[in-house]
């Protein structure tokens, strides 16, 4: 069985986050905690090891993961441009649990499955994955379940859905919230003839929390689809491209 490192001992902290790094660095799996549910991890721009994520899932192209980064300079260099209601948005949310998606940087070598020329990025507020992130670059990041199974709030869980499809497990005790992050659609403020900001997955950031910053630009509150925050009980399959943690 693939081992767990209890990354709140100091000693199997720097064991684990060593095995985690050269996991990745060999195209691996890691499983590590994030401030809503617990991820399983891959290398974004290693190919292989992104199929191995879906894999491990259970999931095909059509539902490629997020990337999750260190912090808004790598935002930048992944997508083709941050709008200024982005930029408010980041401001305001990150780290924490807010995906955007964006139009990818077209330059970039990787395939994160069918995006349609997009991504979903997200900054965790979480330590021990942040430090991880500023050493091995944006990692493809999708919650640690198996497909249709109920999203890991603690690493036992994921270890008896996923097992040795992953290299290491960092355990940093139960999720702080077990609730997934909120997913919103921003792609049309890129050149986009009608700007507007779409929910896509409404969880850890209320839509009235996005609408203090974003105003007008955020779309009407749909009359007849009304939905409550995503607690993770079932993982959610909302038509966003990029359900994840």
């Amino acid at each position: 069985m693939s081992p767990v490192y209890d990354c709140r001992d100091e000693s199997q902290l720097l064991s684990g986050m060593r095995h985690a790094r050269q996991a990745i660095g060999r195209g691996e799996l890691v499983v590590l905690p994030t401030d809503t549910v617990y991820g399983i991890a891959a290398d974004a721009f290693n190919a292989r090891a992104v199929a191995g994520l879906l894999e491990a899932k259970g999931r095909g192209r059509q539902q490629p993961p997020p990337v999750l980064v260190p912090g808004v300079a790598t935002l930048r260099a992944l997508v083709a441009e941050i709008p200024p209601a982005v930029d408010d948005l980041v401001r305001e949310f990150w780290p924490g649990g807010l995906t955007i998606v964006l139009p990818a940087q077209p330059s970039l070598s990787w395939d994160l499955g069918d995006t349609h020329g997009t991504v979903a990025v997200r900054m965790p507020a979480q330590k021990l994955t942040l430090e991880l992130l500023e050493e091995t670059g944006p990692l493809a990041v999708s919650s640690a379940n198996l497909t249709g199974m109920a999203a890991a709030v603690d690493i036992d869980s994921a270890r008896d859905m996923l097992r040795d499809s992953v290299a290491a497990y960092l355990d940093a005790g139960p999720s702080e919230t077990g609730v997934a992050s909120t997913i919103v659609d921003a792609t049309t403020l890129v050149g986009g003839s009608e700007p507007q900001v779409r929910v896509l997955r409404e969880g850890a950031i209320s839509r009235e929390r996005l609408r203090e910053v974003l105003g007008d630009l955020l779309e009407p509150d749909p009359e007849d689809d009304a939905v409550g925050p995503a607690v993770l009980s079932v993982e959610p399959s909302p038509d966003s491209e990029a359900p994840g943690p």
